[in-house]
């Protein structure tokens, strides 16, 4: 990504081992993120196998795993277990529980005793300060807010990101996620609104090879692409 001219860093966001090993060995990514979706797409049926074994393959970039109680004291405990898994691990804490009920509190315990968190499913910059405020200063950790989700409703995230930034920038040990991420151009989007982190998919970092790319290039191999799939198909009118 360098070549880009970006500051950003790409995070991968999936939970297939083989593909994050070799975005890994790649080096196109600088961390990588997964979730409970995510993993029960991938058919995981075991998530601390699952966790220890991409701990184990990639020991020295920070993952990112998510608690799945619903319970604050039941969140806490599997938190601190999670943390126990390895020194690169950040813990993902859901904004609220299911039942809208804050997870402050708690994000404010574990985040004075230490634990790397990245706070997740963020939409809205009230919720970007209320966690700002409740991290220590001492521990790194992650807002992850879902500027995809924002889009998906029809309100564009950028100005949301850029008053997300401004809220975290007084504090040098958060980072700020853009998450979600739906094409290629929203890592240019949130490097322009001053994002520290990324989260992109593996479709999406096949894209990468496109930036640049001559449009009258594409459009041709756009048509070619039409043509060889409807031969191979076997149409006819």
């Amino acid at each position: 990504m360098n070549t880009l001219n970006l500051k950003i860093k790409l995070f991968a966001d999936g939970a297939n081992i083989t593909e994050m090993v070799e975005d890994y060995k790649r080096g196109v990514v600088s961390g990588f993120t997964t979730n409970p979706t995510l993993m029960r797409k991938a058919g995981i049926t075991d998530y601390e196998q699952f966790a220890k074994s991409a701990l184990k393959a990639i020991p020295d970039m920070p993952i990112s795993f998510e608690v799945f109680s619903d319970e604050f004291p039941h969140m806490e405990a599997e938190a601190n277990k999670i943390a126990s898994w390895g020194k690169n691990v950040y813990i993902k804490i859901p904004v609220t529980n299911t039942h809208g009920v804050s997870s402050i509190p708690l994000i404010k315990k574990l985040s004075a005793e230490g634990l790397k968190l990245n706070v997740t499913a963020l939409l809205t910059t009230k919720q970007v300060a209320e966690v700002t405020a409740a991290l220590s200063p001492k521990t790194p950790a992650v807002i992850s807010v879902f500027a995809g989700r924002i889009a998906d409703t029809g309100i564009s995230p950028v100005p949301i990101m850029k008053d997300a930034y401004k809220i975290v920038k007084p504090k040098q040990n958060i980072e700020l996620l853009w998450a979600s991420t739906r094409e290629l151009l929203n890592i240019f989007q949130a490097d322009t609104c001053g994002c520290h982190i990324i989260t992109v998919t593996p479709d999406i970092l096949k894209k990468i090879p496109n930036v640049g790319k001559d449009l009258t290039k594409l459009s041709l191999e756009t048509v070619q692409m039409f043509y060889n799939d409807a031969s191979a198909a076997g149409y006819k009118i």
